[in-house]
């Protein structure tokens, strides 16, 4: 099995602002995250964590390094606003 099958994705959870999963790497992995700044899309996608588009690691959780915690803003769209406002732009 390769590492990056190995790669645990949680289901996602939400609050008013943000949708946030964490991701467990393995420890052959985990090696490799870096400590002293938080990642950027580029570091964890090299790492082989595979997600969609906007998605931001935010947070270190030091007792558990090879847990990544990531989050995104939510894209709660009113339909109603949108009608509206793809209106005023035709």
């Amino acid at each position: 099995m390769s590492i990056a099958n190995q790669i645990y994705y949680s289901d996602k959870y939400y609050d008013d602002k943000f949708e946030y999963r964490h991701v467990q790497l393995p420890k052959e992995l985990s090696k490799k995250v870096p400590k002293s700044h938080l990642m950027s899309e580029v570091e964890w996608r090299n790492l082989g964590v595979q997600q969609s588009v906007g998605w931001i690691h935010y947070m270190v959780h030091e007792p558990e390094p090879h847990i990544l915690l990531f989050r995104r803003p939510t894209a709660k769209k009113n339909p109603l606003t949108e009608l509206h406002n793809n209106q005023q732009n035709c």
